[in-house]
């Protein structure tokens, strides 16, 4: 019978472990995975998500495209000739020059008034959202934490709000301005688009503010500034970013339908809701300047409803 203690012993003699590192023989213990914050899990599952990589690079060449349009053309989308009064059809000329979609009945450059409409689009879009999230989100966030009376106004406060129909309301309150700015538009749309943000973050406080990080917080004799702000505002806030992104895409096409109807952004600025309702007229003789701002228009809602979608599905644990 092999003598056990012998047999441990040989296999602990170090000699043996010396022979074995000269040998070649290193043993390697596998490294355990860092585990990921919701925030890391997140853009792990983004990047590998092709609709998150499709829609943000298409917003990416959206947001160029409003910033720098002089990139892509060289045409003044204001300036008319009216010798090219609806000449020219798509397909002409090289793709970045002033013809290569038509000209309109004033005899402006479509394609060029196709990439100027992307400022006022996206500036209303990116505008409203961020003003529905703070005011919203703020609403939601102390009416979720105090609860009682406090939760009870700010509730029936939503709710009157939220019984207001969105588009009707935006209409009254625009109607009521003889001078609509970009500023002026998505100041009507925030202030009754707010209400959806509200009664989102509200949930999301409520179910954060029963976590034992937060009662902990308050044991030690925290603020409720710094248990708001620190605590439940970067675990509450998921669910809002979902329901903003989602909500950008409504706001663009929001102001595009306002315009359209001529309560939205003057004549004298450049938008794809300007451009639809001028070539609503020549639907029949003329698609092209009605056809290529629809396009953008629902390419770039399109995006953003992808883009929240694909955030949704990487905050949304039950959705993986």
């Amino acid at each position: 019978m092999p003598d056990v203690t012998k047999t441990a012993v040989e296999n602990t003699d170090p000699m043996a472990t010396t022979a074995a590192d000269a040998a070649g023989v290193v043993a390697v213990e596998p490294k355990a995975e860092k585990a990921r914050s919701l925030w890391g899990d997140a853009w792990h599952d983004l990047r590998r998500n092709p609709y998150f990589v499709v829609s943000a690079v298409l917003i990416l060449l959206l947001l160029i495209i409003s910033v720098f349009p002089g990139l892509f053309t060289s045409a003044s989308p204001t300036y008319g000739d009216l010798r090219n009064h609806f000449l020219g059809k798509p397909a002409y000329g090289h793709v970045l020059s002033p013809d290569w979609l038509g000209y309109d009945g004033q005899g402006r450059s479509v394609y060029a008034r196709m990439i100027y409409g992307t400022r006022a689009s996206i500036t209303v879009g990116l505008s409203v959202t961020i003003m529905v999230t703070v005011l919203g989100g703020l609403i939601g966030m102390i009416a979720g934490y105090f609860g009682g009376i406090i939760d009870s106004l700010l509730s029936r406060f939503t709710d009157v709000f939220f019984a207001i129909p969105f588009m009707l309301g935006t209409m009254v309150v625009l109607n009521s301005f003889t001078n609509r700015t970009v500023w002026v538009v998505a100041g009507a749309l925030a202030f009754l688009g707010w209400t959806q943000i509200a009664r989102v973050m509200r949930g999301s406080v409520i179910t954060i503010k029963q976590a034992d990080y937060v009662h902990a917080a308050k044991a030690l004799g925290a603020s409720t500034t710094r248990i708001l702000f620190k605590h439940i505002l970067p675990n509450a806030v998921a669910p809002v970013i979902v329901v903003a992104t989602i909500a950008l895409g409504g706001y663009i096409s929001a102001e595009a339908t306002l315009s359209y109807l001529g309560l939205g952004l003057p004549s004298t600025v450049v938008s794809w809701g300007q451009d639809i309702s001028g070539g609503a007229a020549q639907i029949r003789t003329a698609q092209h300047i009605m056809l290529f701002p629809s396009i953008m228009l629902s390419i770039t809602v399109l995006a953003f409803i992808m883009l929240g979608d694909a955030v949704r599905n990487a905050l949304d644990p039950k959705l993986r």
